[in-house]
């Protein structure tokens, strides 16, 4: 399983893709917010394996256009609260702020939210595999604690 953690941005999206059973960074790259945009990121990760999901950084106004082209092309897509990846950028052992960071937060709080105990959804779940069917267009939503 490959977790591609997206960190949006109104001109720019950085991907980050992340194997799933050991966290290692398998890749990084900077696409256009547009849709050639998103037809390189999905030529990108095809050769990682057919077993992925995406982890986009919720942030509507800015992802939501990304997040249409990834359904249409039959990817599972999953939005993570910003609140929930602040441990996760804390914790990253490069010192600052960029979109890698962020995109590799995006990614490992997906990890850590499907195998938390107190989520019941996992990435491989039956529901966060048919979430984002091209038939049902939707996406689905981890929620902040609360």
């Amino acid at each position: 399983m490959i977790v591609i953690g997206v960190d949006t941005h109104k001109r720019s999206h950085t991907l980050v893709a992340v194997d799933a059973a050991t966290g290692g960074v398998l890749g990084e790259r900077t696409v256009s917010a547009n849709d050639d945009g998103a037809l390189v990121a999905l030529r990108l990760v095809a050769g990682l394996g057919d077993e992925r999901v995406w982890a986009i950084e919720d942030c509507r106004h800015v992802s939501g256009r990304f997040e249409r082209s990834l359904v249409a092309a039959g990817e599972r897509v999953i939005r993570i609260p910003p609140a929930l990846t602040a441990n996760a950028r804390r914790s990253a052992r490069e010192p600052g702020k960029s979109d890698r960071i962020d995109a590799l937060a995006v990614a490992h709080t997906a990890l850590r939210e499907a195998s938390s105990g107190s989520r019941q959804r996992s990435l491989t779940s039956r529901r966060w595999r048919f979430a984002c069917s091209a038939t049902t267009a939707t996406s689905s939503s981890l929620s902040a604690p609360g």
